[in-house]
C-alpha cells in the first residue's frame, strides 16, 4: 500500500508526530518539506498506518490519554501528610507511597543545624516537590475540561481527521 518514503515517513511521523520534521526525515526536500508533510498526512494509506502505529504504541506501553490523565489526578491530588509520621518526623523513603517515590519529589536534603548552648544538633529535612501547578494546568487543559482556554481554536484540520477516522474504520478499529 505504501511505497518505501511514505513509510519511511510514517515511522518518521511517529517518533515526534512532526510532520514536517518527518517529510525531512523521511528524505523528502527540505524546501517543501512542509507542504509534504501536509500531504501525507491526508493520504488515506498513509493515515490508515499512522493511526495503526499510534494504537500499536499505546497498546505495546499501556499509555493513552486516559492513563495519563489518570496520573496527573493522582499525583495533583497527593497529600504531603503521607511521607510524615505521627511524630511529624519525615518517613524513610521506602515507607513513601509509590506515587511520591515515582517523581513527585523534586530532592530531599537532610540540614543540619547547631542548636542553642548546650543543645545537641538537630536535623532538618527538606523536601523539595515537583510543580503540581503545572499537572493541574496540564488536568485543566484537557479537551473535555478546557479550564484554561486561553483563545478560540479553529480547526483546519478537518479533513486529516476524517481520513484517520476512515482509516481506523477501514482497520477495524
Amino acid at each position: 500500500m505504501l511505497n518505501a518514503k511514505q513509510q519511511r515517513f510514517v515511522d518518521e511521523y511517529l517518533v515526534d508526530l512532526n510532520a514536517t520534521q518527518a517529510a525531512m526525515r523521511a528524505g523528502y526536500s527540505e524546501r517543501t518539506a512542509n507542504e509534504q508533510g501536509a500531504r501525507l498526512l491526508a493520504h488515506v494509506s498513509v493515515a490508515a498506518a499512522i493511526a495503526s502505529g499510534i494504537a500499536a504504541r499505546s497498546e505495546r506501553t499501556k499509555v493513552s490519554a486516559d492513563w495519563v490523565l489518570r496520573r496527573l489526578e493522582m499525583e495533583a491530588e497527593a497529600d504531603l501528610a503521607d511521607l510524615y509520621d505521627d511524630g511529624g518526623n519525615l518517613l524513610p523513603v521506602k515507607q513513601w507511597p509509590l506515587i511520591w517515590r515515582q517523581g513527585l519529589v523534586a530532592g530531599v536534603e537532610t540540614v543540619r543545624e547547631k542548636g542553642k548552648e548546650g543543645d545537641d544538633e538537630s536535623f532538618v529535612d527538606k523536601i523539595k516537590i515537583s510543580d503540581r501547578v503545572k499537572r493541574i494546568e496540564l488536568l485543566g487543559k484537557h479537551v473535555d475540561v478546557q479550564a484554561f482556554k486561553e483563545r478560540v481554536e479553529v480547526d483546519f484540520n478537518d479533513d486529516i481527521a476524517k481520513a484517520l477516522a476512515d482509516a481506523r474504520k477501514a482497520a477495524g478499529r
